[in-house]
């Protein structure tokens, strides 16, 4: 059994990404989004919530970028961040304890629920995104 810890280092952002994408990727619900969109993409991608979540978590700048824009035209709803929450919640709980897996948490709920709410403006008004 893997001895949890909290998330302190570039590598355990890692643990923590390449555990819930592997989740994500075989999730039937929001699997196929992902894949469809990111397609070959994927060492890229993994690269890119490396370092966003370095930057978010452990306050090392080295993603840079506007996080929403890629997301805006997404095929998706609540229910769709309900099960995002879920599996990342359950990488949380199945790798990580801590000061910094709670803030994971908390900044993954933020997040969903900003980029929900943004989504459904933005499908159901004229104005489009910033890119």
């Amino acid at each position: 059994m893997e001895h949890k810890k909290d998330i302190l280092t570039l590598e355990d952002c890692k643990v923590l990404v390449d555990n819930f994408y592997d989740k994500v990727r075989k999730d039937p619900l929001i699997g196929p989004i992902f894949d469809g969109i990111i397609r070959d993409k994927w060492p890229e991608h993994l690269e890119k919530m490396y370092r966003f979540w370095q930057t978010v978590l452990l306050e090392d700048h080295t993603y840079f970028g506007s996080p929403f824009p890629p997301h805006a035209n997404l095929p998706v709803d609540w229910h769709h961040f309900e099960k995002w929450l879920e599996l990342f919640n359950q990488t949380i709980d199945e790798h990580f304890t801590g000061d910094k897996a709670t803030e994971a948490r908390w900044r993954a709920n933020k997040m969903a629920e900003m980029f929900n709410f943004k989504i459904q403006y933005y499908k159901n008004n004229q104005a489009r995104p910033l890119f």
